[in-house]
């Protein structure tokens, strides 16, 4: 009784702080072929249509995605395992960088239209919640992220 109290209040809490969304400021390649506002393509539903990523990590984009994650996604998410969401270890390798983008923006939505949020709702059975980034600072994670798989 009391797990599907705390269950209610994260996924009300999930709702209330998904009020706002960013706008898309992240485009020079062509989208891909879903487009990101239909869901179930490959690059998720959201603000993020396309992101060039340049071959060299961009440092300042790491660390600053790094302190990110730690302040805002940590509680969730591990590197190397398994907790409240999953492992943040191979996720570039996995899921396209709009998709990824799109997750830490837009997760409400995402889990309610794309396939593959929906399958990791169901598997961690937690909706993710969206931090208050802006899309820059997602940009900032998801090269964090990048910085973990290239390791």
């Amino acid at each position: 009784m009391q797990k599907t109290i705390i269950t209610a209040l994260i996924i009300l809490s999930a709702v209330a702080g998904c009020t706002k969304k960013e706008e898309a400021t992240t485009t020079s390649t062509p989208p891909a072929a879903a487009t990101a506002t239909t869901g179930g393509g490959d690059i998720g539903v959201g603000p993020v249509s396309s992101v060039t990523l340049e071959a060299e990590l961009k440092a300042d984009l790491v660390k600053n995605g790094h302190d990110l994650f730690a302040a805002k996604c940590a509680a969730c998410h591990k590197v190397d395992e398994r907790y409240v969401g999953p492992a943040i270890k191979g996720v570039t390798e996995r899921r396209k960088p709009e998709w990824i983008m799109n997750m830490i923006l837009n997760p409400q939505e995402m889990t309610q239209k794309d396939p593959v949020a929906q399958e990791l709702l169901g598997e961690y059975m937690t909706q993710m919640t969206f931090q208050n980034v802006t899309q820059d600072e997602a940009r900032a994670i998801l090269e964090y992220f990048r910085s973990i798989d290239k390791k």
